[in-house]
């Protein structure tokens, strides 16, 4: 599941920016969705 994120994350990061900005804004996306990925599989643990 991980590495599925990471690749999307990736992929998405290299089709999506056009400027440096962007690409900021790429990443802060990708990680905030592998936070919420590991966020998600924290509370399925805790349950």
């Amino acid at each position: 599941m991980f590495r599925l994120v990471l690749m999307i994350a990736a992929l998405f990061t290299l089709t999506a920016c056009e400027t440096v900005g962007g690409f900021g804004r790429d990443v802060s996306d990708a990680g905030q969705g592998i936070s919420a990925t590991a966020q998600a599989v924290e509370d399925e643990i805790e349950d």
